[in-house]
């Protein structure tokens, strides 16, 4: 398996619309295993397709003590309730920001054999969830900041220890 670079703003492959995938071939499964290689390497919650630079609708979301899940092509059919939440990005590194997620998150998508799924996500999942389909639309974390005094800059002096995921 391959560690792949992630790309940072202001690379223009952070704001496109990701493509869908219309056939799951092998290039497409080494592509899932680069991924989750590259989201533990950088220590994500999650990682997009388009934080690799490749504008591909596909998602990898780790969440503690649970297995891998694998989306693609996800779309959001239901959102409830709403939380404030600090985030953190691998695309957008040094900063974590205050921001409205959902609650609880519905989607629709594929894993990777090509099945049909639908996921139900709250707390941290929710949260993962919205991130990273977000970023297959080439929206960031910080296009829902609601002022520059929601957004902070991660410092030596002991924040990396927060308690905000970086997704």
């Amino acid at each position: 398996m391959t560690v792949l670079k992630v790309r940072t703003l202001p690379d223009p492959v952070l704001r496109q619309k990701a493509k869908k995938v219309a056939n799951i071939d092998g290039s497409i499964q080494k592509l899932i295993d680069d991924m989750i290689d590259t989201m533990r390497a950088v220590h994500g919650v999650g990682l997009a397709a388009p934080q690799i630079g490749i504008s591909l609708r596909i998602a990898v979301i780790e969440i503690p003590e649970k297995e891998v899940i694998t989306l693609i092509n996800p779309e959001i059919v239901r959102r409830e309730g709403v939380r404030v939440v600090a985030e953190g990005c691998l695309s957008y590194p040094g900063y974590y920001g205050e921001i409205k997620r959902s609650e609880v998150v519905k989607v629709k998508a594929q894993n990777r054999q090509g099945k049909k799924v639908r996921l139900k996500g709250e707390e941290l999942l929710a949260q993962a969830l919205e991130h990273e389909i977000d970023h297959l639309n080439g929206i960031l974390y910080v296009d829902h900041i609601e002022g520059h005094d929601r957004l902070w800059e991660v410092t030596p002096q002991g924040n990396q220890t927060l308690e905000h995921p970086i997704i």
